[in-house]
């Protein structure tokens, strides 16, 4: 897992925001900052989401339950497709192992820098909290908030990407998205999202 992230967090430690392009403007740079808070103060998360991968020749859809906790383990549990409903994933120390009555399960990376499937939810919660943000609009009467995260010394699909929606008002993840470039790789529908934060005083 370490290894797999290394070449994909390099993208992130940038600075975080150009936000600009269409849509651009103050109430988009409000919410950006706003949501970006949010999960810099966010001791953990947990929902559901909807994970498809697309590696060309085969796609895989999974429906995963999931607990990150900034400090400490991430649990992925699948619960579909049924046939490896029941596989949890343990995410701690930079490390990734899927269990499933002792068994590894593993589809194959999906980029070069060896993204695959369960990865997907910490590298998106990464672009959330560090990814530099060069697009940012409010959509469908300010219904969604979404964001692109890309490398700002690379063009537009020259790279990789992530493309976010938010709740504008809570905050919660409502949609992920990862691309290599120019092509999606990684598809996550979210509910259910819930965010924790460390108790004031």
């Amino acid at each position: 897992m370490k290894k797999r992230l290394c070449a994909l967090m390099m993208t992130l430690i940038l600075p975080l925001s150009a936000c600009g392009g269409k849509g651009s403007g103050n109430e988009a740079e409000e919410a950006l900052s706003r949501i970006r808070g949010q999960y810099l103060e966010m001791t953990g998360c947990s929902g559901h989401a909807e994970l498809t991968a697309d590696y060309g020749q085969r796609v895989y859809s999974y429906g995963v339950d999931f607990s990150w906790q900034r400090e400490g383990e991430t649990l992925l549990t699948l619960t579909a497709p049924e046939i490896v409903a029941g596989t949890v994933a343990h995410i701690a120390a930079g490390e990734t192992a899927l269990e499933y009555d002792g068994v590894m399960l593993e589809t194959g990376p999906l980029n070069a820098a060896g993204l695959s499937p369960v990865d997907a939810l910490p590298a998106l919660l990464q672009y959330a909290r560090e990814g530099f943000a060069a697009e940012c609009v409010l959509e469908e009467g300010s219904s969604r908030f979404h964001v692109v995260c890309r490398d700002p010394e690379k063009d537009p699909g020259a790279g990789p990407e992530a493309r976010l929606w938010f709740e504008p008002e809570t905050g919660a993840l409502l949609q992920g998205e990862l691309s290599e470039a120019g092509v999606t790789v990684i598809q996550c529908q979210f509910s259910d999202f819930t965010m924790a934060s460390a108790p004031e005083g």
